[in-house]
């Protein structure tokens, strides 16, 4: 299928980088820096010119498109982009904006705009946060099979118990099953004997209840469940949704720190179970002042990432119990993880996760992109013309490449931990650890 690209940041360069191996993608950006660079990167035809333009559009073939996806940092730009493509062609539209107002609208208004389907980069990065902070000491968390099946990643920290165990000797739980350990840039297939490092990123995939329970194992930081008091810093739109999520935790103690005194009076009107202040969170005085010490979780998520990792050191100098900070640059969220903040969010790479997942929908019911997708975890539903049908699952992975592990099935919604003498069923959902550089053939064969 031919796919359009509009805009090749990082969330352009992210979903062309996942779609380029099956799909002939098309990528169009006005800045000449970057066509030349993702010319250089990816397995991509690049053109500058601007993507709201009929005659740049004609020139990427979109006559022949399947897709159009607008990723500019633009909402308008990116909805014109949609329209555009409607206009002088019949392709699937995906669009990326930052306005929660315009999902709504476009929610509210079927085919509005012109856009098929659209991503609030907000709103998904809002419900990472939320996600994230349910489970302690996770970097990143998803789940499949309707909530049946919860998949995380924790770092496995200098001292965390499980260093210099192996991984027969930390799994101690009956549904959990260890997908891979992320081991600097290799992605490394556990069997019993594999060692678990410090450094290590650990990929589990089980039941809810026995991944919370590994968490818990890791780390004494508190789960949502555990949460009592959450401070969430700046009152932009990622701020504001990341609090009306938490609202509909009950029991929680919310407060919000907004600067701007007319801001922050708007946001006590639209959030009835937060307490909202006024000041500079910045401010060291204010939050020894303000109890800020005594949080669960401090949620940093202004404009500028440098105040968010000042204001995630500050708090955790101060004695806050853990940070989740908002990292608009992607490439410096393992940066500021090192040095203050405890998991750091990108909405750019959330976004290109979100935009990449639908657009597999096809192959897949779910997917997860770990690490900057060199590891997919996905969910796939066993029909007849799957290797898996009625077949052992030591008998298929045999004739499986190395690289992926089942990880759980579920069947009549009731979870399955998979063995060797498994037999996987029509109708069974199955959850897959799969490193990219085989997932090709696995998707071909599964």
């Amino acid at each position: 299928m031919r796919v359009i690209v509009v805009g090749a940041g990082q969330v352009g360069s992210n979903i062309a980088e996942s779609l380029d191996d099956e799909h002939n993608v098309v990528v169009i950006d006005t800045d000449p820096e970057k066509v030349e660079s993702i010319t250089y990167s990816h397995d991509v035809l690049a053109i500058e010119g601007d993507g709201t333009s009929i005659e740049t559009l004609e020139q990427a073939g979109i006559e022949n498109a399947g897709l159009v996806i607008a990723s500019t940092d633009v909402d308008e730009t990116n909805v014109v982009v949609c329209g555009a493509a409607k206009a002088v062609g019949t392709p699937f539209t995906i669009a990326r904006v930052k306005k929660t107002n315009l999902l709504r609208t476009w929610e509210h208004s079927a085919g509005a705009f012109g856009v098929d389907f659209m991503v609030c980069t907000n709103l998904q990065t809002a419900e990472t946060i939320v996600r994230i902070a349910g489970l302690p000491g996770a970097h990143d968390v998803d789940t499949f099979a309707g909530g049946l099946v919860r998949m995380a990643e924790f770092e496995v920290a200098t001292g965390s118990p499980i260093a210099g165990e192996t991984v027969s000797e930390a799994d101690r739980y009956a549904s959990l099953t260890f997908a891979a350990l992320l081991r600097g840039d290799d992605v490394i297939v556990p069997t019993g004997d594999t060692v678990i490092r410090e450094g290590d990123a650990v990929v589990v995939i089980g039941s809810e209840e026995s991944v919370r329970a590994f968490a818990g194992t890791l780390t004494p930081e508190p789960s949502l469940e555990d949460v009592n008091e959450v401070v969430i810093v700046g009152g932009g739109e990622i701020g504001y949704q990341t609090a009306r999520l938490f609202e509909e935790e009950r029991g929680l103690d919310l407060r919000l720190v907004e600067r701007d005194p007319v801001r922050a009076r708007k946001l006590a009107e639209m959030l009835p179970e937060t307490l909202v202040l006024q000041s500079d969170a910045t401010d060291i005085d204010f939050l020894v002042r303000e109890h800020v010490d005594e949080s669960d979780l401090v949620v940093a998520t202004l404009e500028s990432d440098e105040k968010n990792l000042l204001v995630s050191l500050l708090a955790k100098q101060i004695g806050a119990e853990r940070t989740i900070g908002v990292v608009e640059a992607g490439e410096y969220v393992d940066l500021f993880e090192t040095v203050g903040i405890d998991v750091g969010v990108n909405p750019r790479l959330v976004t290109a996760e979100e935009i990449t997942r639908f657009t597999r929908e096809q192959q897949t019911e779910n997917v997860a992109m770990l690490e900057s997708d060199r590891a997919e975890v996905l969910e796939i539903e066993v029909d007849r013309d799957s290797l898996l049908f009625e077949r052992r699952i030591d008998d298929v992975m045999a004739q499986l490449p190395s690289g992926i592990v089942i990880g759980a099935i579920t069947r009549d919604e009731e979870l399955i931990t998979p063995r060797g003498e498994t037999v996987v069923e029509s109708g069974d959902h199955v959850v897959l650890f799969v490193d990219t550089d085989v997932l090709n053939e696995v998707t071909a064969s599964l």
